[in-house]
């Protein structure tokens, strides 16, 4: 018996008046892939509704499709038992549906203030009303304990920030449903547990969530029912309270998954990277976003960069990429002096998988085999006399497609803006990894993929380090820092304020120093 059998067929067997939002046989199909096939979804008013799959198996298209961005080739939307037709998100937003995407839509130049309104401007007599809409936003922000600057540009305050004001947008606009795709990819563990609170206070007021997540902890803990897609069909729809996570992974891939990071001892050898009182300058300039950090990174080890968001690991990944420039202090890699090179020149002993995909890993206009030979193609197997070698790219970016099973549409020639954001992810990872070099500094890797994918990543890191690789890894993930760190620096406001052994420590003790209500002082006792 099929899976579709086992868990209870495509889901319109249960159409009845409980339901304010009906996605009835949903068809989309893209050029080479059919993204969602024969989709029947049900959201019932009141109720959080977590959508589960691997990356890829159509979640985001679905959601796109009831906020108007795309037009199914096949199936109906009915919206409190009348059927509706949604051309484009102005129409959704007059439905009360509301979405934050996974990638923001955000103007960086615009104020947040600015972005949350736009398009939904309160005007007298031709003149904007920003003094109501700010009451507004701030009313908001202050209900749901989502603070942001109003007055501050996008482009200058972080990615956490950022989702805040998404969300906020959608709350401006009074959505009575709600479209969470990855709501919390971005954000600190506090963030997301606040985050999960305020969801759920939006369902008390009888709001409808939609939410997309690849984190089976959270789905367990803030959904009432769970719809798993695979590969762009129909699995089942089970209620939380009557699953577990092993189940669920289970459904999403198919096959049993780990759950768990299996790893064997680690055996640091010689220094890759050392860091000696490093100082990078915030953007503004106005302090240091890093401030005196020294540590280093051997050979045959992971070392994790923890902290919560905003505390400088970012700039701090700038100065050692050459993203940023430092003020003071020097960067050594391979017993080479790095502190005043070009990335280019750093790229030569270091991989790096960057925080933000698409701002810094990929040319998203570009083709998926074009991303994948970005570091590689001045080699001479990729080109002869600046001539690029085309069949030998491709043969090239096939290989890592299938070692790494990046999903898009038209296989290495996809345009990479049109894959899913786990895929995307999955492109930059294996492009990094397969590069050979002495250290890998690996950013929030595997931000935005499923269980499946996690597993791959984890196992690929931890073999990297096994074969004499530096692991210089910045997560958000506590969870994910316990189970991969052999070692775990604690950044608080641009400091490093301990040191600690996974194996000896604890999720509490590791908030604690996050938060910076302990640190070990200069002799390595705790204060």
């Amino acid at each position: 018996m099929g899976c579709r059998g086992i868990y209870g067929g495509s889901g319109a067997e249960n159409l009845n008046s409980e339901n304010v939002i009906e996605m009835l046989h949903i068809t989309k199909e893209f050029p080479g892939i059919i993204a969602n096939d024969d989709i029947t979804l049900q959201l019932r008013k009141g109720e959080i509704h977590a959508l589960l799959g691997e990356n890829g198996a159509g979640k985001s298209t679905l959601m796109s499709v009831l906020f108007g961005l795309y037009q199914p080739e096949a199936g109906e939307i009915r919206k409190n038992g009348e059927t509706v037709k949604i051309n484009s998100p102005n129409d959704a937003t007059a439905l009360g549906i509301g979405m934050v995407h996974q990638h923001f839509k955000l103007i960086d130049v615009f104020t947040v203030l600015d972005n949350i309104i736009l398009g939904a401007e309160t005007t007298k007599a031709g003149f904007l009303q920003k003094k109501a809409a700010r009451e507004k936003v701030l009313a908001l922000s202050e209900r749901y304990g989502m603070k942001v600057d109003l007055d501050a540009k996008v482009e200058d305050i972080t990615v956490g920030m950022q989702q805040r004001v998404e969300i906020l947008k959608m709350l401006y606009r009074d959505n009575e449903i709600l479209i969470f795709d990855e709501p919390t990819a971005v954000l600190t563990p506090q963030e997301i547990d606040e985050l999960m609170a305020t969801m759920k206070e939006f369902a008390k007021e009888g709001k409808s969530i939609l939410f997309i997540s690849h984190k089976l902890n959270e789905i367990m803990a803030v959904a009432d029912r769970v719809t798993v897609l695979r590969k762009g069909r129909y699995i089942g729809t089970v209620e939380t309270k009557d699953t577990d996570k092993q189940t669920l992974s289970n459904m999403m891939v198919g096959r049993p998954v780990q759950l768990e990071v299996v790893k064997a001892p680690a055996q640091p050898k010689e220094v890759v990277l050392h860091v000696e009182n490093l100082v990078v300058p915030s953007k503004g300039h106005r302090k240091n976003a890093v401030n005196g950090v020294t540590f280093d990174a051997r050979a045959g080890e992971i070392v994790c960069i923890a902290g919560i968001d905003g505390n400088g690991q970012t700039e701090l990944i700038y100065g050692l990429t050459g993203l940023e420039k430092a003020a003071r202090g020097a960067v050594t890699l391979c017993g080479k002096d790095i502190t005043h090179c070009s990335i280019r020149q750093r790229s030569t002993g270091m991989s790096h998988i960057p925080e933000d995909r698409h701002k810094h890993g990929l040319v998203l206009d570009f083709t998926l085999e074009q991303n994948m030979v970005l570091q590689k193609y001045r080699e001479p197997r990729f080109q002869h006399m600046g001539i690029i070698n085309s069949g030998a790219v491709r043969s090239y970016a096939q290989e890592l497609i299938t070692q790494y099973d990046v999903r898009s549409g038209q296989g290495p020639v996809t345009i990479v803006r049109s894959m899913s954001g786990g895929n995307q992810q999955k492109a930059i990872i294996a492009r990094e990894v397969d590069r050979d070099l002495p250290l890998i500094v690996a950013v929030q890797p595997t931000r935005g993929l499923d269980v499946g994918a996690i597993e791959y990543i984890h196992g690929q890191l931890v073999a990297e380090r096994d074969r004499g690789k530096a692991v210089l890894l910045v997560s958000l993930e506590l969870d994910e820092v316990m189970s991969l760190a052999d070692r775990i620096l604690v950044m608080y406001e641009g400091e490093l304020v301990g040191e600690l052994d996974p194996k000896k420590t604890n999720v509490q003790e590791l908030g604690l120093y996050m938060a910076g209500a302990k640190r070990t002082n200069k002799e390595g006792a705790s204060a």
